[in-house]
């Protein structure tokens, strides 16, 4: 009897289970078979002038997006603590400033923005956005797409913008997807067309940059002064699978701006078969972007971007990538013997 009191418990106690087992099964079966229409489209992000100049603001976490988002943004690129492109959403870039720049405040490292970051950040009381004119100059041109091989951009006299647009989105350290959403309607292409920018033309870091760490696990730069504290801080991509970065301790040994680059296909795992050894002309979209700071380790460096929504997102081949504004700043920081310490 005892046997049978066992069992008859047993079965009582999975009868619940078994049940959920089914409705789980039976609401699977519903799902795969309802139409594909039933996915709904999420709702564009809309974006306000006036909220992102409000110093109020609610906490935001991960994964946000909207008004508050640009807000934390362009703040920490004003102190210096970049995000990489200002895009309106919460990312691991963004993470990644936030962590520092609670890190160095003293604030708890808690993964968003709370209230005391806020306050830290609503110290620097500037608009954080500004009204822009464009100008006859930025629209000037030439623009002109830019080809994917090698051999082709090669023949370009110059790897300028391929839009006015692109231009002045590089300008304020913006997508250019968030500077037509915080100016609906506006024409992009006309000389004296008044927009609403991020407001990030600030002034260098005042200290040049003792040394500089590149963190291939934090996937950033820091760069520090003498009394070795934090001074600028930015997101980057640094290496890969098939070119890993040059764990060491190195030197900078010079800058170039404007750099040309000279493509050698050998040095490269994904080289097209064909290639031929060419020179690139300078430009924003030059493959090293506008600037390159020479590593005393051979064939390596740190350098701008075309392509700066990818930063911390793709590979490199066993460079450092900057955007072109991040890396034209830290240039400004450095000087040759400047030591450079590359990790895991």
């Amino acid at each position: 009897m005892r046997i049978h009191y066992a069992l008859l418990a047993l079965i009582i106690a999975i009868t619940p289970c078994a049940e959920a087992y089914q409705r789980k099964k039976r609401g699977q079966a519903d799902r795969l078979k309802a139409p594909a229409t039933a996915k709904k489209t999420p709702a564009p992000v809309r974006f306000d002038a006036e909220a992102i100049n409000n110093p109020a603001q609610s906490e935001i976490y991960p994964g946000a997006k909207g008004s508050a988002v640009v807000r934390a943004q362009i703040l920490l690129a004003r102190a210096h603590f970049s995000c990489g492109e200002i895009d309106g959403y919460y990312g691991t870039n963004l993470g990644k400033a936030v962590s520092a720049y609670q890190t160095d405040r003293k604030l708890a490292d808690r993964g968003w923005v709370d209230a005391a970051t806020w306050s830290a950040l609503n110290a620097d009381t500037a608009p954080a956005l500004v009204d822009y004119t464009i100008s006859a100059e930025d629209v000037a041109g030439p623009f002109v797409p830019i080809p994917k091989t090698m051999k082709e951009q090669a023949k370009l006299p110059r790897l300028g913008y391929s839009s006015a647009l692109e231009g002045l989105a590089e300008r304020v350290h913006s997508s250019p997807g968030l500077l037509q959403a915080l100016n609906p309607g506006a024409d992009f292409q006309r000389a004296g067309q008044v927009l609403k920018v991020p407001n990030v033309l600030t002034m260098p870091p005042a200290a040049r940059a003792a040394k500089i760490e590149v963190s291939k696990s934090e996937g950033a730069i820091r760069a520090y002064d003498a009394e070795n504290k934090l001074v600028a801080f930015y997101p980057a991509t640094a290496g890969s699978t098939h070119d890993p970065l040059p764990i060491g301790n190195w030197k900078i040994t010079g800058v170039s701006r404007e750099p040309k680059f000279h493509y050698n296909p050998k040095l490269f795992w994904d080289a097209k078969p064909g290639d031929d050894k060419t020179v690139i002309p300078p430009g924003p979209n030059n493959p090293v972007g506008l600037v390159w700071i020479d590593l005393s380790k051979e064939h390596n460096g740190i350098h701008g971007s075309p392509e700066p929504s990818k930063i911390g997102h793709t590979f490199s081949h066993g460079c450092i990538r900057l955007t072109n504004w991040d890396a034209l700043e830290l240039a400004s920081m450095v000087r040759p013997g400047t030591p450079a310490i590359l990790k895991e």
